[in-house]
């Protein structure tokens, strides 16, 4: 269009006295005779230079042909070569200047124009390149929702297996007759709608859209974030940022915004990373309420970490260490620090390694289970069923990833003697260290002390295991997550005072089953690797009861108090408040009011004076209705606020009940991506760029919202992508 409008007005051509200047001994200026002769020319008088209007709109890759340089940037001064500077500027047929002339042309041509030739397309072109249109993005939509790879190795008409979208292409055309007659081998060669770049095209229209919705949705609300970062297949560091938000219907909502390629994870990179992602989206810091982050120095350290960088220029965007994390690490601390705990789980470890390690072993392991499920279901030991007596293996446990201890530990007993059968064949056959480690493991695992631990850590451990997966809800609000550890306590508590003896008899029964040693709690305890004279008498009820269940049971009680005080601020004190739980029993106006004063950019002075009395007629309203006094959590009261209206009677209460549902509690929607992301990013796919990744994964991730994008928005978005030759 500018270039247009320029052609349209025409050279600069000033009626001038043209100034003259002494050019090789004479005086020399522009002529205006070159006008005529020359129609292309134009003069500017502030630099009194001569220049190209067609070169200057169309510029040569190569400027130096014919002198364009000095027609398109600096200006053409001398006069003293005036006719022949200027024709051999022309050139011939095919100089650069004359294309540009005839691309000016075109330009003014609008007959010729790709736009209106594309208007002029026939009612049935348009229709058919719908058809194809549409076809290519119900095949990619398929794929981006179930993670599949778009491309083959070979694409070429004459290969078996042209990749997953070609392939799906051909099964969705057949046997209709209206897409198969428009679709690859009966569609134009230049406009079969399969090509690597229409396919990156649709795949980036439909992010594009996803993301939309996504901003659409939060509207002009605030938001908290949730940002960590991983390796890919290709060891490139990425980060994802997971926006926090709550909707219009009330509900919490996580949502990825966006992952991006990091060159280093320093607090200040990281940052800007987020900045970009954030503005890209017409979001900004500003709007943050909240930070979730997994407790790393980069993320929360308190002077040069991500959070306090935020927090620098946003003072409401409160942080919260990840609940997941922080029970995460209570079991590391307390594996490390008893010394039994932490000899059992290397004893652990070395089994997996021992047994996982071949897959000939792990055969054994299946076949001799497999024989003994027969032999209990023959006995009548076993009841048949749906779902019951599944094949089960050992899970390698890791420090990083959540509850694999606990699903380790919890399939043990139920494959013992098949294990103990594949060490015996292991301890016979093997050679070399294998045979010795074989040997040794048999020694501990067959013992008494094995046992008590095992189910003993399995006892504990199922007790946060629950607590770790309510923590990994999206939905899960900040109060009621702090509830839930308050009542693991209270359950490891119960589980201290009142456990022992169930705990004892659940060893001896498996003790007795699996015809293991079992310890006599009267007799004195012997201390293996010890001179019995050195040895302190205790009895095997003290050690196993105090030293070992007591123990074990107090610092993991200690870990959970130490980790999880930091978050009982006085913020947290004050969203307790909002709490609806045995009637609004928490209910403190003063707190409340408190609360309002930590948002200052939310609550005016004036707002605060109206939040009083509408605090006293929301309480009051709430408790003569029977709808809300049985809610569990703040979640469930924000929508039921939503669902009764309340939240246009007490707008402001409600503004508080949404900045208490913004404060993250766990990062296990980023760990969520991360995991999407390794098994869309694979080794068989570790060529995908930074852009193609971050678009593919939010489809992928985001499917519930790509399950209900019109198509028709996806189609305009990529017919305005770029210009196309085909027409809607």
């Amino acid at each position: 269009m500018v270039r247009r409008y320029y052609l349209q007005k025409g050279p600069c051509r000033p009626n001038h006295n043209f100034p003259t200047k002494d050019v090789g001994g004479r005086l020399r200026s522009f002529k205006a005779s070159w006008y005529k002769k020359y129609h292309w020319l134009e003069y500017s008088i502030a630099k009194d230079a001569a220049y190209c209007l067609h070169c200057f709109l169309f510029r040569s890759d190569d400027g130096r042909k014919g002198g364009g340089a000095s027609f398109i940037s600096t200006g053409f001064k001398a006069w003293n070569r005036g006719d022949e500077a200027l024709d051999n500027h022309v050139g011939f047929v095919n100089s650069e200047h004359n294309k540009a002339v005839r691309k000016c042309e075109d330009l003014l041509t609008q007959s010729q124009s790709i736009r209106v030739d594309l208007c002029k397309q026939s009612d049935q072109v348009k229709k058919d390149y719908r058809i194809r249109l549409q076809a290519s993005i119900d095949c990619i939509r398929h794929c981006v929702r179930q993670g599949h790879a778009l491309r083959g190795h070979d694409e070429s008409e004459s290969s078996k297996n042209r990749g997953n979208f070609i392939e799906l292409l051909k099964f969705h055309a057949f046997g209709r007759v209206d897409v198969h007659s428009v679709v690859l081998e009966n569609a134009p060669k230049n406009l079969q709608m399969t090509s690597p770049d229409i396919q990156k095209d649709i795949v980036h229209a439909i992010a594009f859209e996803i993301t939309k919705e996504i901003i659409c949705d939060i509207g002009e609300d605030l938001f908290s974030i949730l940002v960590d970062e991983a390796r890919d297949t290709s060891i490139k560091e990425h980060m994802a940022v997971v926006l926090r938000y709550v909707n219009q219907e009330g509900y919490v909502m996580e949502r990825l915004l966006g992952i991006a390629h990091v060159s280093d994870t320093k607090a200040l990179t990281l940052k800007m990373e987020i900045e970009s992602i954030l503005v890209t989206s017409g979001l900004s810091l500003s709007r943050i309420r909240g930070q979730g982050y997994d407790g790393a120095s980069n993320m929360s350290g308190e002077i040069n970490g991500l959070k306090a960088l935020v927090l620098a220029e946003n003072s409401s965007a409160y942080y919260v260490h990840c609940f997941a994390h922080q029970l995460q690490l209570t079991l590391a601390v307390v594996a490390k620090q008893h010394g039994d705990v932490s000899g059992f789980f290397t004893l652990i470890t070395n089994l997996i390694n021992l047994v996982g390690g071949s897959c000939k072993r792990m055969d054994n392991i299946r076949e001799s289970q497999a024989a003994k499920v027969v032999e209990a279901l023959c006995c009548g030991e076993l009841e048949t069923g749906r779902g019951l007596n599944q094949e089960v293996g050992l899970k390698r446990p890791c420090d990083t990833r959540w509850g694999s201890h606990f699903d380790t530990l919890l399939n043990l007993p139920a494959i013992y003697s098949s294990v103990i059968d594949c060490l015996d064949i292991i301890k016979k056959e093997a050679k070399g260290e294998a045979k010795g480690e074989a040997s040794v493991t048999l020694i501990c695992i067959q013992s008494f002390d094995f046992a008590f631990i095992l189910h003993m850590m399995i006892k504990v451990l199922a007790i946060t295991n629950e607590l770790s997966k309510s923590l990994q809800r999206k939905d899960q609000d900040i109060v009621n997550a702090m509830q839930l550890v308050r009542g693991a306590k209270l359950r490891l508590q119960d589980l201290r005072d009142k456990g022992w003896e169930s705990l004892l008899d659940s060893v001896i029964s498996f003790c007795k089953k699996e015809y293991l040693p079992i310890s006599n709690m009267d007799e004195l305890y012997i201390l293996s690797g010890r001179p019995r004279r050195n040895a302190q008498q205790i009895t095997n009820l003290h050690h196993y009861k105090v030293e070992l269940f007591y123990t074990v049971v107090d610092m993991r009680l200690q870990e959970l108090n130490s980790r999880f005080d930091k978050v009982n601020t006085e913020l947290l004190c004050c969203v307790a408040c909002l709490n609806p739980d045995d009637a609004f029993a928490d209910f403190d106006k003063e707190n409340l009011l408190k609360l309002a004063t930590f948002y200052p950019n939310e609550f005016s002075i004036d707002d605060i004076l109206h939040l009083d009395p509408q605090l006293d007629s929301y309480i009051f309203d709430v408790k003569m209705n029977t709808r809300f006094t049985k809610l569990k959590g703040i979640a469930e009261l924000c929508r039921e606020m939503v669902v009764a209206k309340k939240f246009r009677s007490f707008p402001l209460v409600y503004r508080l009940v949404k900045l208490a549902l913004l404060l993250p509690v766990a990062t296990a929607s980023v760990e969520r991506v991360f995991s999407a992301m390794n098994y869309v990013k694979n080794t068989l796919r570790s060529r995908m760029s930074d852009e193609g990744l971050n678009d593919f994964l939010v489809g992928y991730v985001e499917s519930d919202i790509l399950d209900r994008l019109d198509d028709e928005c996806i189609l305009q978005t990529f017919q305005d992508m770029k210009t196309r030759r085909g027409s809607l």
